[in-house]
Formats: structure tokens, C-alpha cells, sequence
């Protein structure tokens, strides 16, 4: 019996490894920077769902024809979004301060970025995370980290990193569901939760959700930053205790 060789499979080169078509005489100039823009601008304004190919080169003006010769698919479209945020995260500058105050920075800055754009933390997954300036990002992350105690060529600070970009980014999903509320509507949740008052307080006064009705009714602060400030903390304080000593 003989075995039938398969044809190679063919591989299209990253978009990060594709030099960028050269400026057509006459045309608009156009960079995948500006494209990378233009996408960012739609989405900050329209929601991630409003950004393909056609929609991006409508607001730049520009054939789509000509568009996929910078990007050749929405997956693509994305991944120069997400790059343009962690450049914004990277702009931020160098990390200061003890390995605490340089992963509340990345908290933060991941938590800022997120804010501006609502639609960023629907684009956050491995392959967003080897887009160039995430690269970076994690580059520079990483070396402030890996100057303290406790961290130096130890493997800690890389899952320090993973570790506390996870809670931020599983934090701001909640987040971002009552910001995209708030910008919709115009409410917030406070107000969203008087509109069904009545009911909640029924619900509450039956007797079936005794621990609910204790934590609704602890003097615990409840804003979105504190709650943020809370988690961050105790996941901190979590890291230290694994540090070695």
C-alpha cells in the first residue's frame, strides 16, 4: 500500500511580517497606522460590532479593495486595535516604585486603556497578547519586576504578571457591562435598581436570600473604584505570601 504525500499547507506571513504596499500615485495615502485609527475611532464610538473592513475604509475614505491590501481580514482588523491600545499602555511610561506599586500600575493602566475603550477587553486573548507593542509592554512589565526581591530569576514575576492581568481583566468585563449601560441609557445602575426596587425588596423581604440580604446591607463602600481597589489588594497581598523569604 502506498501512502499519498499531502500537499503543503500554505501559510500567509503574519501581518506583522508583511511590509506595507507601497503609496499608489495619486491615491489617499493611507498607513495601517491611520487604519488602526480609524478602527479604534469606530469602535470607541459605535462598539466593536460596527468595525469590518468596508466600515473602516468607508470613514477613510478609501476603496475596501485597497484596504485588504494592509489587512487581509477582520481578525487582522483587531489585532492593529489591540496594538494601538498596549501602545497607549506603553506610552505611559517607565514603572516606579516596590513590585507592589508596579503591578497596581498594570492593574491600572490595563483599567484606564479599558475605560476609554469599551470594546478592548472583547479583543483580550492570546493572540492579542503577541501583537507588537503587548510585546512590549510585557517586556517592560517584566523588567521593572525583575529588579525586586523575590522576583529575580525566579519565574515569579511573569506569573505575578499573568496573575494580575487576569483579575484586572476579569474585574473590567463587569465594569465595562455598566459603563456600556450608563453610555447607552443614561442610567447607571443605582438608577437601574430603583426602576425594579419593588421587586428586589420583595425578593429580599421573602426570607429566601438570607446571606444576600447581609451583604446588601453590610456598610461596605460599593463604588467601582473600591471594589476594584479591594480585589487588587487582596490579590497582592496573595503574591506576597508565595514570595520567598
Amino acid at each position: 500500500m502506498s501512502l499519498r504525500l499531502l500537499p503543503p499547507v500554505k501559510t500567509v506571513p503574519l501581518l506583522w511580517e508583511r511590509p506595507e504596499p507601497a503609496h499608489l500615485h495619486g491615491s489617499v495615502p493611507l498607513r495601517r497606522a491611520a487604519i488602526a485609527q480609524a478602527a479604534v475611532s469606530l469602535a470607541d464610538k459605535k462598539g466593536l460590532g460596527a468595525v469590518s473592513l468596508r466600515t473602516v475604509a468607508a470613514a477613510l475614505k478609501v476603496d475596501s479593495k485597497r484596504l485588504r491590501g494592509f489587512v487581509y481580514s477582520k481578525k487582522e482588523l483587531h489585532e492593529l486595535m489591540a496594538d494601538a491600545v498596549y501602545r497607549e499602555m506603553v506610552a505611559a511610561g517607565p514603572y516606579q516604585g516596590d513590585w507592589r506599586q508596579i503591578l497596581r500600575d498594570v492593574a491600572h493602566r490595563f483599567r484606564r486603556a479599558a475605560h476609554k475603550h469599551l470594546w478592548f477587553t472583547d479583543l483580550v486573548g492570546p493572540r492579542m497578547s503577541m501583537v507588537p507593542h503587548a510585546l512590549v509592554y510585557v517586556e517592560a512589565s517584566l523588567a521593572a519586576l525583575g529588579e525586586e526581591p523575590g522576583f529575580k530569576g525566579s519565574g515569579n514575576a511573569m506569573r505575578a504578571l499573568q496573575n494580575v492581568s487576569a483579575y484586572a481583566a476579569g474585574a473590567i468585563q463587569g465594569e465595562s457591562a455598566e459603563v456600556r449601560y450608563e453610555r447607552r441609557f443614561g442610567k447607571d445602575w443605582t438608577e437601574l435598581r430603583d426602576t425594579v426596587g419593588p421587586y428586589y425588596q420583595r425578593m429580599l423581604e421573602s426570607g429566601r436570600f438570607p446571606r444576600t440580604v447581609r451583604e446588601v446591607e453590610s456598610p461596605t463602600e460599593t463604588s467601582l473604584d473600591a471594589v476594584f481597589e479591594q480585589g487588587l489588594e487582596l490579590m497582592l497581598d496573595g503574591i506576597a505570601a508565595r514570595l520567598p523569604r
